[in-house]
């Protein structure tokens, strides 16, 4: 009898368990809801702006004679940048003179030998910047500016102008990418999209600002001293592609 009573007990579990399952769920009533929806977008274009950097060091027990060196093959740098592509940006930057001091002697304990510190030369360079967007004209005059200068760097970038005509690209993407998204939460919540009423659109709430990067402190270096007749083999350039990302946020009513 106990064994058939445990059975109708687990039965009539089982039957409730059941119904409840089979039961519809009930959705959460969604009028009058308040969406915050993310979006994003981004475009993608060949790099068309390079910003070489160029420099030149000398070394003299001398500081006159180094300054001199310096300033006349910066000069004789620049002349050759000038002709090979006359469309470029050009900027001198960061003159620096350093003294050179002799390697400190050491006691046999281990103590360095007290001694007035005296230079025993000058170190003196001065940087060129140089923004161009004559890519095809890139190898050729870095080669030729080679004769005198030193590439000390390159960086490819986007020119101001091809990244202000791509914003009306990057803005419809983004705002594409919020509509599609708006679609998707609107199926999901049950609802159809004409029930949502855009409220806002602000396109700086994700706090996707404009990049900010720092200048690196110019490096010293040492350069080899070699004939200025001296033929440079082009080098090899690489400008790549950029892309450009732009996000929003917007919120959504529905009635």
């Amino acid at each position: 009898m106990t064994i058939l009573k445990n059975f109708a007990a687990v039965a009539a579990i089982t039957s409730i368990a059941l119904a409840a399952h089979a039961a519809p769920m009930e959705s959460l009533p969604t009028a009058g809801t308040l969406v915050v929806v993310p979006a994003y977008g981004e475009v993608k274009h060949a790099n068309d702006q390079a910003v070489v950097t160029l420099a030149i060091e000398e070394q003299d027990k001398d500081k006159a004679a180094a300054a001199s060196r310096v300033n006349t093959k910066m000069k004789q740098g620049l002349e050759i940048v000038k002709k090979e592509d006359p469309q470029a940006s050009l900027k001198t930057q960061g003159y620096y003179t350093y003294p050179v001091y002799p390697e400190e002697r050491m006691l046999p304990n281990g103590q360095p030998v007290k001694q007035p510190r005296v230079p025993t030369a000058w170190r003196v360079g001065q940087y060129l910047q140089v923004t161009t967007t004559s890519l095809d004209k890139l190898p050729k005059t870095v080669a030729s500016a080679q004769k005198i200068l030193t590439l000390n760097g390159i960086q490819f970038g986007l020119a101001p102008e091809t990244t202000r005509k791509l914003d009306d690209e990057r803005i419809a993407a983004t705002y594409k990418n919020l509509n599609e998204r708006m679609s998707s939460i609107a199926t999901a919540m049950g609802r159809k999209v004409g029930d949502a009423v855009l409220e806002t659109v602000d396109f700086e709430g994700s706090g996707n600002y404009a990049e900010r990067s720092s200048a690196a402190a110019p490096m010293m270096m040492r350069m080899s001293k070699s004939a200025d007749s001296m033929e440079v083999a082009e080098p090899s350039f690489e400008p790549g592609e950029t892309t450009l990302q732009m996000q929003l946020v917007g919120k959504v009513r529905f009635k």
